[in-house]
């Protein structure tokens, strides 16, 4: 848990990197703000998304300009020009906030992990923070796909930077009175990279700690199968704060009301 000063610390120094990314925007350095853009999501990640809103709400809207077609006409040309030569860049040292890690359940060996298939089988267990690098280590038991190998975990920085992205899409899906599921979720956010399994419970977790007072779990909205529980929500849920029992007939009353709770709190917002 960060003190009230290393919060202050974090967010002092994030708007001092914005303001130098907003220069070099201004400016059409295209490489340097690729630099500073990445860093800033390194330093976001130092402090709880809660804490972050208004620098991250900047950064959405800086991802939208260098996402541009006119930027990236100008990242081309720059490319094809010889660059001048300019002092270098002082290196920053960035220690990204620690990140919970999930190992995953032990799950049949079915492609689509089926909390019905397995109801015996304990949820997974979700891990108190812990101080690490900026990519967590393997899990250990962790499954690796049947096709093809598990993609490699991200840093601190790019995760939060995808949690940021989600949790508005969540968000429309709870005002629909729907749910979700990874495969849906990549075809609203073409540009999301394959995530390991482990990154996608943190994103959720990411989400759902960003949410204020008393509103119930926006991860609950992400599904399995045909519209059944995700088998890692009673770890996300636990970690948040969120009973959920130990039996599987338990979890799944929880998160079916959750759903229900998150449905309706989110039906009249905007």
């Amino acid at each position: 848990m960060r003190t009230a000063m290393e919060i202050a610390t974090v967010r002092r120094t994030l708007n001092h990197t914005l303001t130098e990314l907003q220069r070099a925007i201004d400016n059409h350095r295209v490489a340097e703000a690729a630099d500073l853009y990445a860093l800033t999501w390194q330093q976001a990640a130092q402090a709880p998304p809660s804490e972050t809103r208004e620098q991250r709400a900047r950064l959405a809207s800086y991802k939208e300009v260098l996402g541009s077609r006119r930027w990236q006409e100008e990242e081309r040309g720059q490319a094809a020009s010889p660059s001048p030569k300019s002092s270098p860049r002082p290196q920053r040292r960035v220690v990204p906030r620690p990140r919970p890690v999930v190992e995953p359940a032990p799950a049949p060996s079915a492609e689509v992990w089926s909390p019905d298939a397995s109801p015996e089988v304990p949820a997974a267990t979700l891990p108190a923070r812990r101080p690490g690098t900026q990519a967590a280590p393997a899990v250990v038991g962790s499954r690796p796909s049947s096709r093809t190998a598990e993609p490699a975990l991200l840093e601190a920085g790019q995760l939060w930077e995808i949690a940021t992205e989600l949790r508005p899409l969540l968000e429309q899906t709870a005002r629909a009175g729907a749910t979700t599921s990874w495969p849906a979720i990549r075809k609203r956010l073409p540009e999301l990279p394959r995530l390991h399994r482990d990154d996608e419970s943190v994103i959720l977790w990411l989400v759902d700690e960003d949410r204020q007072g008393g509103e119930p779990l926006l991860s609950a909205l992400v599904t399995v199968g045909d519209r059944q529980m995700h088998p890692r929500f009673p770890a996300i849920a636990e970690q948040l704060g969120l009973p959920t029992g130990h039996s599987a007939s338990q979890h799944r009353t929880t998160w079916s009301y959750e759903v229900l709770k998150t449905h309706q709190h989110w039906r009249h917002r905007r």
